[in-house]
């Protein structure tokens, strides 16, 4: 596996402007150590002991983000040194993860997840629950988070309209909570979507972070 050659070529396609995030997840540190000697430093994970793991024993310039789903007593594990949580998908978790961050002395970057593919099994809000969340006197106490733009999972198919359709939704959706709610912020500008299969799409769509494992790294190890 030409894990440094791979990074390149996914990078040189990428217009200004996108992130790649290298999933790293149930991957080796020799797999990541050769994605960092190749120049590259952002790296997802989607299981709080494997990141926390990696954190201690990888180079402290890795800038990391934690893509899965993220339970409340799990947070302080990872609070003091995450770059970027891409998955918040309840106010409850944004609470947790404002605390945590407070005790640190410091601000975590979130995203909001919503709930943009057919399929029940994916996390995420809805956009009135995110808009209740926003506008409620108990987020506007939240010091020590940044809420940095939205992200969401698209449907598992082949169906290349259906995955489109689904990231122009969410494209909308941020569109409509940086009206609302983040005009004047320029840290509310992300959009994370597209995964190794649908990746090209989700740029098309207006995608400003993606996030590539098996394109990197091979097929995944469980």
């Amino acid at each position: 596996m030409d894990i440094a050659g791979n990074i390149q070529s996914i990078k040189n396609s990428l217009p200004n402007g996108v992130k790649l995030v290298a999933v790293s997840k149930t991957k080796p540190n020799e797999d990541i150590l050769a994605a960092y000697r190749a120049g590259h430093r952002i790296f997802g994970e989607n299981k709080v002991q494997e990141l926390v793991q990696k954190y201690e024993q990888l180079p402290k310039d890795i800038d990391w983000h934690f893509i899965g789903h993220l339970q409340t007593n799990k947070v302080k594990y990872v609070a003091y040194f995450v770059n970027l949580i891409h998955s918040v998908d309840s106010f409850k978790i944004l609470k947790v993860i404002d605390s945590e961050a407070k005790r640190h002395k410091r601000i975590v970057n979130c995203l909001l997840q919503f709930h943009i593919a057919e399929e029940d099994t994916k996390f995420g809000l809805t956009l009135a629950e995110a808009q209740e969340m926003l506008g409620s006197p108990d987020f506007k106490i939240l010091k020590n988070i940044c809420i940095a733009g939205v992200m969401g999972m698209a449907t598992y198919t082949d169906n290349a309209g259906q995955i489109r359709t689904e990231f122009k939704f969410l494209k909308t959706i941020f569109k409509t909570l940086k009206n609302e709610y983040f005009s004047d912020d320029k840290k509310f500008c992300e959009i994370s979507m597209g995964m190794s299969d649908d990746y090209p799409i989700a740029i098309e769509e207006g995608s400003t972070i993606i996030r590539v494992g098996s394109k990197i790294f091979g097929e995944r190890n469980y």
